[in-house]
């Protein structure tokens, strides 16, 4: 039984190992350089004595810094990746939850660190790999480790606005890439396109099946996507047949009528997921790639990335969404009411994980990882670990789980209680919206709605006045150039409403 993510590499670098594992626009490692460099800064980085820390990679987005994580890896550790568009404020949060004692940069990001006030071992990437590989201390280090132990930690935006460092094991990891790769049909001639940064848990969907099947993944640069025309020019250059991009990411694309001009050539697998993706854009890919495979992926980073699937198999109505289907094999979906009963039926429950996909918690925060990390009320015989994702869904007649809205995203307004996700849906079935996004301002108790497209926002207001009830008619309309993003690419929510709040106050 597989009890370390490094097999794969390990198995794959023998098979081929001259072939491109990662690469950007201008730069590759083989399987043979990411397996050497890696193991050269393990040997490092476990000649210095630590044993189950964490180690940061702060690096620039690049393969150099994939190497990186394995390396810690190997060295008995686990990897908790920073990137330099990181705020300072932000990273000197993480540093203060972690405390640690290593971090690996690179020539850029070194400078970052010497504005922080830190005291531990900073090496560069280019001089670790110059070590030489100690082959005993690598293999004491392998032989000790459990597919319990920590992988990696990666940080989440926390309700008080200290961030969150979610824990993921070996097992977890390991169950999740057996799971995706068949779902996704991955061999040695898939071609990712990474969307995601390296410091989300959305780029595991490329990492680890590239190093376990021996395919090839390309970190698309950040500001193709500003360039959708670029972007699509980029796939087809380096013939990228397979994506795993949040919703938004897709929807600017098709909504941009970037297929006019130019559309994928190689495609064959497109998995979106993170955000409800439009059908109205849905059906834009689906007319320019009619024999792609398309699939609905749906996961918390508590379960370690992705826990659902769907692979789109039939017609939907513009007023319909896609389902997020049912658990990856090993992974169990209860549906929870307010009473901590099963919802059944179309009612509407609280989407709570259990199985190996659920991770170990948060870093040193016991008291927010007792909140969502929880004994399953189902099972009073023993104990049972639960993750309460905050996530409301139903069931369709076909037993496939609808995404109904966050529970952050329902709200009281004019008596009734409305999902601010419905309203969304029927602002992106108007003709020329391509992004949508609601929030609602509780000191004014109004729906605030910000959109992106060429119609005018009266004509907003009337198209909804003929699909919503008059309580669920957004009472401010704004229209955006465009729509703000998170560093992952979802929709910035927080961005929006924080400059409705300081308009209002002006």
């Amino acid at each position: 039984m597989q009890t370390n993510v490094l097999d794969y590499l390990e198995h794959t670098v023998k098979r081929v190992p001259d072939k491109v594992a990662y690469a950007n626009e201008s730069d590759e490692l083989t399987f043979r350089q990411v397996h050497d460099y890696a193991r050269a800064i393990g040997t490092a980085v476990a000649h210095q004595g630590l044993m189950r820390e964490p180690v940061v990679v702060y690096m620039q987005k690049h393969p150099k810094a994939i190497a990186a994580f394995f390396g810690v890896v190997y060295s008995g550790n686990f990897y908790v990746p920073i990137d330099e568009e990181m705020p300072k404020y932000r990273v000197e949060l993480i540093f203060e939850t972690l405390q640690p004692k290593y971090i690996i940069v690179d020539e850029v990001t070194i400078k970052h660190i010497e504005t922080l006030d830190y005291q531990g071992e900073v090496r560069l990437f280019d001089d670790l790999i110059d070590t030489k590989i100690d082959e005993n201390i690598l293999a004491e280090r392998y032989d000790s480790q459990l597919d319990i132990d920590p992988l990696y930690i990666v940080f989440t935006s926390g309700s008080t606005g200290i961030p969150k460092g979610v824990v993921a094991c070996h097992r977890s990891v390991i169950d999740y890439i057996e799971n995706l790769s068949q779902v996704l049909q991955v061999s040695e001639d898939t071609i990712f396109g990474n969307q995601a940064p390296l410091y989300f848990d959305a780029c595991l969907k490329e990492l680890y099946p590239t190093i376990k099947y021996g395919a090839t993944a390309y970190l698309i640069p950040k500001q193709h996507f500003m360039f959708p025309i670029k972007l699509i020019e980029f796939l087809n250059e380096k013939k990228i047949n397979t994506i795993c991009w949040v919703a938004s990411a897709l929807s600017l694309v098709s909504g941009f009528r970037t297929f006019d001009t130019v559309i994928p050539q190689y495609l064959k697998t497109v998995a979106f997921g993170s955000e409800v993706f439009p059908i109205k854009q849905y059906k834009e890919w689906k007319r320019v790639l009619p024999d792609a495979r398309f699939i609905n992926l749906y996961g918390p980073t508590e379960a370690t990335g992705m826990s659902c699937y769907y692979e789109v198999n039939k017609e939907f109505t513009l007023d319909e969404v896609i389902p997020i289907g049912k658990p990856f094999h090993n992974t169990g979906i209860l549906l929870l009411k307010e009473d901590n009963t099963e919802a059944k039926g179309d009612e509407i429950g609280e989407i709570c994980i259990r199985g190996t996909a659920v991770t170990l918690g948060y870093y040193h925060n016991p008291e927010k990882t007792a909140e969502a990390f929880v004994q399953n009320p189902l099972n009073t015989a023993y104990p049972e670990t639960i993750y309460r994702t905050g996530d409301l869904a139903k069931y369709d007649d076909e037993g496939n789980l609808i995404f109904v809205s966050r529970k952050d995203h329902q709200i009281k307004h004019m008596g009734h209680r409305i999902e601010l996700g419905e309203i969304e849906l029927n602002i992106n079935m108007i003709e020329g919206v391509t992004h949508a996004c609601c929030i609602y301002d509780q000191a004014s108790e109004k729906i605030v709605n910000y959109y992106v497209g060429d119609v005018a926002p009266r004509n907003i207001k009337k198209a909804l006045k003929e699909k919503l009830p008059r309580y669920m008619i957004p009472n401010v309309v704004r229209q955006l150039e465009e729509m703000p993003m998170t560093p992952n690419g979802k929709i910035d929510r927080k961005a929006l409403a924080a400059s409705y709040k300081e308009n209002r106050r002006k």
